[in-house]
């Protein structure tokens, strides 16, 4: 007997999937437990099976594609199975919503342009457009907005509708007489449309979410990081592979959360409660094509900083390849942005909830500085914090990012 292959749910947060490949075509033969399709979720691009064995005997999304979640992708059944009815019920659904909507557009458009003509509304657009009340232009709600739209004046546009009536019809066959050439022609460019993917989605949602929702506030500090360059070599000719100024950081990070539990929290709006975390997991904020992951290195503070090195690195890597998986992006409890690398002095970042905090870290700089009365060149490098204030104060965060900065200065306190 056919059955439908419907979008199953692959992530806690998944609306919908994108069909990113088919790894089967019409036809072919499958057994229960064959992967037959990746599907672009919210989080990842993950994997999809076939439960039961028999053939494919129809594909009904193609790949680039959005399916809802719960919907039919495809249908497997036996070789020459008769599946017109089931194809059958699956179109009648998805025609009647069509139908719908078209005919709830075309009701809404027919209204428009039989509303009655306005004449105290229409002067006071010709006095708008033409800067005279004398006259008056007859045009349909509908036509005015279109014509708005478009840029297209209604005292150059010939109504065809009663006594003159300017309607939809008239604005969209209206054609501009051309104007006189008085410069070189430029050659128009065609706008590039691009489809927004599932990740792109839920970081837009995400962010707007934490943006609106939490009370953002930003403090800043400057740091001396002469000491953390030589610290950073010393190590770096020891070390097996290399250790970054990032790795230093988030490792910074660690220590200062524990000595700071409010900053290490979560506001839980449902449960009415604030959760001050008892183990600390920084997020790294990598950048992709299509925004930033955030996959989270655990029990930070318990690791050295060759191992978060080489967890950030392999973790940065499946990011790029979109190979990360759900359980590597959730359960952080603080996050780090850095935007050094691209020469960014200074920024804030948005809270990557349910975070209560997330640094910014900008690019380290050679600038002249005043130590022991006298101007002497050294390596300074900007900070910012963005704190939801609903959890963490001013205070708080100042003696944060004061903890901070006395490690980065003084490299060897990360150790103890």
């Amino acid at each position: 007997m056919a059955i439908k292959i419907e979008m199953p749910k692959l992530s806690d947060t998944m609306e919908e999937g994108v069909i990113a490949k088919w790894n089967v075509q019409e036809g072919d033969k499958v057994e229960s437990g064959d992967i037959i399709a990746e599907v672009e979720t919210d989080k990842a691009t993950m994997e999809v099976e076939v439960f039961d064995a028999g053939t494919i005997l129809k594909i009904l999304a193609e790949e680039g594609d959005a399916v809802p979640l719960g919907e039919p992708m495809a249908i497997v059944g036996e070789e020459d199975e008769d599946i017109s009815e089931l194809l059958e019920s699956i179109g009648d659904s998805s025609s009647k919503e069509e139908s719908g909507d078209k005919e709830e557009a075309a009701a809404a458009e027919e209204a428009s342009d039989d509303e009655e003509y306005d004449p105290i509304f229409n002067e006071l657009e010709e006095d708008k457009t033409s800067g005279s009340g004398n006259g008056r232009i007859k045009a349909s709600p509908l036509a005015r907005k279109i014509a708005e739209d478009k840029g297209i004046k209604l005292s150059n546009v010939k109504g065809s509708g009663p006594e003159g009536r300017i309607i939809k019809r008239d604005i969209e066959e209206y054609e501009p007489a051309a104007a006189p050439s008085v410069a070189p022609v430029v050659a128009s460019r065609e706008d590039e449309e691009i489809r927004i993917s599932q990740m792109r989605k839920t970081i837009a949602r995400r962010l707007a979410e934490s943006k609106f929702t939490s009370p953002h506030f930003y403090e800043t500090i400057d740091i001396d990081v002469d000491a953390l360059f030589e610290a950073r070599a010393k190590v770096n000719e020891v070390s097996e592979q290399k250790i970054s100024f990032n790795d230093i950081i988030v490792k910074a990070c660690s220590q200062a959360l524990r000595k700071h539990p409010d900053v290490n929290s979560s506001w839980l709006e449902k449960e009415n409660k604030i959760v001050k975390h008892g183990d600390v997991h920084v997020a790294v904020a990598v950048a992709i094509d299509e925004g930033l992951m955030t996959p989270v290195i655990r029990n930070t503070d318990q690791k050295g900083l060759q191992q978060i090195s080489a967890e950030t690195r392999e973790l940065a890597d499946l990011a790029r390849n979109r190979k990360l998986q759900p359980e590597q992006m959730e359960g952080s409890t603080f996050t780090v942005s850095n935007l050094g690398m691209f020469g960014i002095e200074e920024f804030t970042a948005i809270i990557n909830p349910p975070n209560a905090c997330i640094l910014a870290v900008g690019a380290i700089r050679d600038e002249a500085v005043v130590k022991d009365g006298e101007v002497v060149p050294g390596k300074r490098m900007k900070v910012t914090l963005s704190s939801d204030h609903r959890i963490v104060d001013g205070v708080v965060a100042a003696k944060f990012l004061n903890t901070l900065k006395g490690m980065l200065e003084n490299p060897l306190s990360i150790l103890l």
